[in-house]
Formats: C-alpha cells, structure tokens, sequence
C-alpha cells in the first residue's frame, strides 16, 4: 500500500499554457524541489532566473523531429512510474541511472483551440499532443507515489498542501489529481477523434467518445434528488455554454436547458432581416414574433401565450435595448438572452435582483453541422444537429390554391419555430407572431386543438372579439397521418398549411385542403423533436 505522505523532490514542468508558470515554479523551488523541463518551458523558467534543468539533459538525447520526440524516453517514464519502495524497481532505476519524478505538471497542446480557430487539417494534426498524455497516463496510473496537474487552476492546491505538510502530498489528494488527468486525456482524445470523424466524413464511427469541461456544479438537476454538472465541450457555439452572465442568480440546469432551447429557436431569425423573440417555458416556445423592433416583437410574442410566459426564459436575436428591457422586466422573467445588451438595458434588469442577463457575443448558425447526444440505458444516442431551414426548402404547392405572398411569409415563419416545439408539434401563426402552439402530444389533432385553444384563449386575455387563429397559417412538425388534424386547424380559422409531407394518406389531406379551401405547401423536411 502506498504510504499517505509523499515529499515532492523532483517536478517536471512541460505546459504550452504558461498561465502561472514563473509563480508556481518559484514556490516548487522555495520548497527546494528539483525542476526539469523541456522546450519553451525550460526557456521560460531559466529566463525568469529560477534553476531548471533540460529534459534533454536527463535522458542524453535532444529533442528531435520538431519536438515531437523529447519526452517518450524511459528515463522520463521510468522516473514516473516507478514505484517507491519496490525493490525490483529501486533496482532498476538503479542499474539505469533513472531518478524519480514525484510531481508532473502538464497542459496539452492547444488542440481544442486550434480546431475552434478553423486552422488547417496539418497545423490541428501538428496540435495533437503525444508526449503530454503518456507522461499524465504514466503519473496517474502511479498516483501512490506522484502527483499530476494537468490545469493552472491546481497550482494553488498544491502550493497550499506542500506549505501544511512540509514539501509533501497526501494520497487523498494524488487520487483526485489522478482523476481529473484521466478525465482531461478522456476529453482531449474525444476532441480528436470527433474532429477526425468530421474531417473524414464518418457519421458513425466504430467509437464515440464525448467530453468536455466542467463549467459549474449545479446544486441538483431537474429535481432536487438529482445531482447535476454543467460541462462545456470544445464546439465553438455562441449560446448559454459560451455566454458572459451579467447579472443574475446561477443558473439552474432547467435554466441551462430552456435558455439554450430559446436561443436556438431565435437564431433561426436572420438579425439583419427583422428583430425576432422567442419566450420559452420548459423547452416549448409559448411565443415566438419578429418585429420592427425587439419591443415589437417582444410584446406580439408575449401575445400568444402571457399565462405560460410568467416565468419563462426570452431570446433576442439582436442587442437588448432599454425600450424592450422595460416591457421584459414588467412580469417575472428567469433568463434574458441576447447577442448584446446596451448599458441602460443592463441597468433595467439589473433592478431585478434575481433576473438572469446572458450576452453571447453572436447567434448560433442554424445551418451548421454538429452533435446531439442523448443517453438512453447503457448507450448513447448520437446524431447530427437538425440544421435544416426552410429558407433552403424547395416548397411544393400541393393544392388548387395557392398560398398568397402574406401566408407564404408566415407559413415559413410558422416551419421555422415548429422546428423547436416537441413532437407532436402545430403551431398557429399571423402576422409574423405564433398565436398559437401545440406541443407534446400524442395525437397531432390533439396538438392542433390545443393550439387553436390557446390561440382562442389568448384572444381573450386581449379583449378582442374573435380566436387569434382566425385567418392564420399552420405548420405540422411532420405530415398528417388523417385528416383531421387538418381539419381542426380549418375550423379554427387557419387558411393555409405548411407540412413536411409523405403519408400514405397525402391524397386525401390534400382533398380534404381543397374542400375546406386552404392553400398546403409541402416541404420534403420532417422537425420532430423528442
């Protein structure tokens, strides 16, 4: 068994982030510990007059094919994956001239990084580390005797254990060093392998690994039972992963979940066409409009649905301003996300204590590629992002009317959001403003009735006289199996339909449009969200 307290005597020190570096080597050299260390690193240390000496002086060779070998040498893991106090492997160390390294600090070449940069298929190969992983691979495996650090953030926990232990580490400490380095080689290789599956164009590849870093520990999940962890992965994608919170409580992982499900929705609304909003409330839109500003947009959206927005997450696709701050802050709001904000916008919400502002510095491309992933028990479900958009749809006219200009405008609108409603998704729209939407259920009429009964509810709550979905368009997540879903959507008023098409029974919803005199457009494209 491996003894609690080890003394640190010996450290090597190889990082390409020197975040920290000069510091933490003075403190290891306080505590009268040897350094080595190769390269840029070496450079650094020795030019900031702390002793140091050259890796390449330990094992008697140079650093060789442009620094791809330099480390991979037994004197380097002989040192790290020895175990003390093993006779064989004192004798051993003996008879080579391999001394002990008790401590390894290690940062991986900047894989992630240059991917997230659009560098070239040769300078991200050059990027893939090897020395960095065997040396941490070798130091965990023999965390009874060494201690890893593979992130800055650990200087100071090591800094802080060898002041209250006279130089040295405690096991307990060693195993969580260990840990996280082989959790941090986990993600790197992850990294690599799904960077080369997309550079190969394999969409299944025989293994697939999934990483990423932690961002914060949540204090539970969806319910308080439930433990929960934010992480983020290397998938440069402006959102709530890669936001800068303002202000604002932490966010919950509902929080997490519905913000992200908000912007996604808003992103599918080109900024420099119009200002566009999407209020959320569990994942579901309760109100998504485009307008001649984001207060316009805001208050036709908050329309649709004010009953289900009390407490809901609001997405913008363009910079908060303080006319639309004033109109969010005037019911309860959880998250406010928006590419930008502008200071008096800021100080509105900022009045509200709790209330959440994310900016994210851009919107998320609807149309690029990417990785969806969910567990299911003992697997993984992974599949491409749905970045279809209807803009790139060829829509086929299927009825004797066609739609006019005004319902064609709003039957995309419609395809747009119904993309991020769940399945079995309708969703009523006029005027460039859902009226009504219909989500999660397990009949398509169920969810075009309970659209138009929103639409009908939300008329009321304004006052006026008839259903908000009189003289709207509808969209269907996927085709109608019968009739009558279509059919409920034409008595509550809806003059035209737009679906992705395909039934067995195509001909007879398409007769059933022409006899209630509606205009369907058929798009080729399925939405379904589970």
């Amino acid at each position: 068994m491996p003894r609690d307290l080890r003394r640190i005597t010996r450290a090597l020190i190889s990082v390409s982030d020197k975040t920290g570096l000069l510091d933490f080597a003075r403190t290891l050299a306080g505590h009268g510990i040897e350094l080595i260390s190769t390269g840029g690193t070496s450079k650094a240390i020795a030019d900031a007059g702390i002793a140091v000496r050259d890796v390449s002086e330990i094992t008697q060779f140079p650093e060789m094919m442009d620094g791809r070998v330099k480390t991979l040498h037994p004197k380097v893991h002989g040192g790290l994956l020895a175990i003390r106090e093993n006779p064989e492997h004192e004798a051993a160390m003996l008879a080579h001239g391999i001394g002990q390294i008790d401590l390894l600090v290690v940062n991986l070449y900047p894989f992630e990084a240059t991917v997230a940069k659009g560098a070239g298929y040769d300078d991200c190969i050059e990027n893939i580390d090897i020395g960095g992983p065997a040396m941490i691979r070798a130091a965990a495996k023999n965390h009874g005797d060494v201690a890893v650090v593979v992130d800055v953030s650990d200087y100071a926990v090591i800094a802080e254990a060898l002041a209250a232990n006279n130089g040295a580490t405690s096991l307990e400490l060693r195993k969580k060093l260990a840990q996280k380095a082989y959790a941090r080689t986990a993600a790197y290789d992850a990294a690599i392998s799904n960077w080369f599956a997309n550079a190969i164009g394999e969409t299944t590849p025989a293994y697939r690994a999934i990483g990423g870093a932690l961002a914060e520990a949540m204090r539970y999940g969806e319910n308080p039972h439930q433990s929960a962890g934010f992480y983020r992965t290397p998938e440069q994608r402006f959102g709530v992963a890669t936001a800068k919170q303002l202000q604002g409580k932490t966010l919950s992982y509902n929080n997490v979940n519905d913000t992200d499900a908000a912007f996604e929705c808003v992103s599918e609304f080109d900024p420099k066409r119009t200002a566009a909003v999407a209020i959320i409330k569990h994942a579901n839109p309760c109100g998504v409009a485009e307008g001649a500003n984001l207060r316009e947009a805001y208050e036709k959206a908050l329309r649709c649905d004010p009953v289900s927005a009390f407490g809901g997450i609001v997405a913008l696709n363009r910079k908060l301003d303080a006319d639309a701050a004033r109109e969010i802050v005037k019911i309860f709001t959880e998250v406010i996300i928006a590419p930008e904000a502008d200071e008096e916008a800021i100080a509105l919400v900022a009045a509200k204590k709790n209330l959440r502002l994310l900016v994210t510095g851009g919107l998320p491309d609807p149309r690029a590629q990417g990785l969806y992933v969910r567990t299911v028990a003992g697997g993984l479900l992974v599949q491409g992002r749905d970045n279809a958009v209807v803009d790139d749809m060829e829509l086929k006219v299927v009825t004797k009317r066609a739609p006019t200009a005004a319902e064609l405008a709003d039957l995309k609108f419609a395809f747009r959001v119904c993309k991020h409603v769940k399945s079995n998704a309708i969703v009523y729209v006029k005027g460039g403003a859902t009226v009504g939407v219909g989500a999660g259920q397990m009949s398509r009429v169920d969810s075009s009735r309970i659209a138009a009964w929103k639409a009908a509810e939300a008329a009321k709550a304004a006052g006026l006289p008839e259903s908000l979905a009189k003289g709207s368009v509808v969209a269907s997540d996927a085709f109608f199996p019968f009739a009558d879903g279509l059919l409920a959507a034409a008595e509550a008023g809806a003059t035209a339909i737009i679906q992705p098409g395909g039934s067995m029974r195509d001909n007879e919803v398409i007769e059933a449009a022409d006899k209630a005199g509606l205009a369907m457009v058929m798009t080729g494209h399925r939405h379904f969200r589970h």
